[in-house]
């Protein structure tokens, strides 16, 4: 045997012995920004998402789980606190720096990365893990500060911006490195790039995530790893390949073009923030949907960006297999809300609608061999108490989720609570197996809506007013959280 051969099976046998005598799993964490359940295992057959469908296959699929807030920063915040929204600050994509960054270790509310690191964990977050592009707190148009935005959470916050040169500049770059905010808004939601994967800031975290992976599998200690991929979040860029895998003139549009019955537009949004990329073929509103022709082009781009990110989740997985790291590893993939892809009108995200609220969430334990689906209506905040669970250690302090460890052990199992909250708008709504109830706090009447998912599972026609019964039910039995969701936006 070379001198060669021989040093890389010493390597490979000193990660396996460290590995062995490592009992706490490790946890890969790959947010996603935007991304709705718009994957082939959740039953879309024309999607391209074979890694993610394959994680599916393994590991654990909720059809049925809800961010709080559907707005970046605040969902994320809700997530790695594990806490509902309690006051206005909360439901800003500020909340983190708001809420997290200027408290001292081991003040609640903290991250459940905190409590991690706290127990041993070495941490890394790479990319968009709260609401900053990099982890740095800064403006959009402004030169990157060393200030973190979750100071607590890391050992490590990487992020390579490439040709951006800033992680804000990324968020919003297009092949060649130039960005939204450089021109002044004078681009389009969409881009088909003649580059390869790297092309776009996602390919390089990519990179960047399979390089740490590496690094960490030779140190035997519990990590945590988050991976922050912007798409397909706007602008819908992916290099060209990507958008090669469909057929524009054959994609299907949404269910729910028009405005649900009985509901007043102060439900839903005007698509502001899409309506930012002023080169666009068409401006969103809620007087009338946009031409057939554009809203296949703009699905046709979401669906490439979701491809794009796809592949670079496979880059993640491939790696953590070929360091021997998957047996110990829990791998999550979590779309921190949905998005409206013209539903109801809306391009968009910003309303308690089950489009922009409803996420891709797939978890993968050691032990998991087979993919099962889980229907279990999930809250976002059941998140931090369940990795707590699963690695065996204390939660800090009370949260508003519930650990769902029991529906990965005991496939059988049916026994949970199966609500939801979320907040936004001045309104809340809460999700049942059944129904979705939502109160507003505002004049536009209507203030309450009621659907019914199992006649009305696009929420295309409020029926308030014909159930009352349903209605005073819901009033009474989540009586509590509206009064407490009154006081936060009336501010009292």
């Amino acid at each position: 045997m070379c001198k060669r051969y021989f040093f890389q099976l010493l390597f490979y046998c000193a990660i396996a012995v460290r590995l062995s005598a490592q009992t706490k799993p490790n946890i890969v964490f790959i947010f996603a920004d935007d991304l709705r359940p718009d994957l082939g295992c959740y039953g879309n057959t024309i999607i391209k998402s074979p890694n993610m469908d394959r994680l599916a296959g393994e590991g654990i699929l909720f059809t049925n789980q809800y961010a709080a807030v559907p707005t970046c920063g605040a969902s994320r915040v809700s997530l790695l606190t594990g806490k509902y929204p309690a006051e206005k600050a909360a439901l800003e994509n500020e909340a983190a720096e708001k809420m997290i960054s200027g408290k001292p270790p081991g003040i609640a509310p903290e991250t459940f990365i905190e409590q991690l690191k706290r127990n041993g964990y070495y941490t890394v977050g790479i990319g968009k893990i709260s609401h900053s592009a990099d982890g740095y707190l800064y403006g959009y148009s402004e030169p990157r500060s060393n200030k973190l935005e979750l100071p607590n959470s890391w050992n490590e916050m990487l992020f390579n911006p490439g040709q951006w040169k800033t992680g804000w500049n990324a968020f919003f770059g297009y092949a060649g490195g130039f960005n939204r905010q450089g021109k002044k808004g004078q681009v389009k939601p969409y881009e088909a790039g003649e580059c390869n994967d790297e092309g776009y800031p996602d390919g390089l975290t990519a990179n960047l995530a399979v390089e740490k992976i590496r690094a960490l599998a030779a140190t035997g200690q519990p990590f945590f790893l988050g991976v922050g991929f912007f798409k397909p979040h706007l602008p819908f860029n992916a290099p060209r390949r990507y958008w090669d895998l469909y057929d524009e003139a054959t994609l299907t549009l949404t269910p729910s073009p028009d405005i649900p019955s009985g509901v007043n537009p102060a439900s839903l949004n005007q698509s502001a923030e899409f309506n930012q990329y002023k080169l666009g073929d068409e401006a969103a509103s809620l007087s009338a949907p946009l031409s057939d022709a554009y809203a296949r082009k703009l699905r046709h781009a979401y669906y490439a960006a979701i491809s794009y990110i796809d592949a670079q989740v496979g880059k993640v997985l491939e790696a953590l297999k070929e360091n021997n790291l998957d047996k110990n590893t829990i791998i999550v993939v979590w779309g921190d809300h949905g998005w409206h892809l013209g539903d109801d009108r809306v391009w968009g995200k910003h309303t308690i609608f089950e489009w922009a609220l409803r996420s891709t969430f797939i978890l993968k334990t050691p032990a998991m061999k087979k993919g099962t689906v889980r229907k279990e209506i999930i809250s976002a905040t059941d998140i931090y108490p369940t990795l707590m669970d699963l690695c065996k250690l204390k939660m800090p302090y009370n949260g508003d989720g519930e650990s769902f460890a029991r529906l990965l052990r005991h496939p059988g199992a049916t026994a949970w609570r199966n609500t939801a909250i979320s907040y936004f708008n001045k309104g809340i709504t809460i999700r049942t197996s059944r129904y979705r109830f939502t109160r507003y706090f505002r004049e536009a009447m209507p203030v309450v809506e009621l659907y019914d998912h199992q006649q009305d599972p696009w929420e295309n026609k409020n029926i308030a007013a014909a159930k009352p019964e349903v209605v005073k039910e819901m009033e009474h039995t989540w009586e509590k959280e509206i009064r407490q969701a009154q006081k936060m936006y009336e501010g009292r």
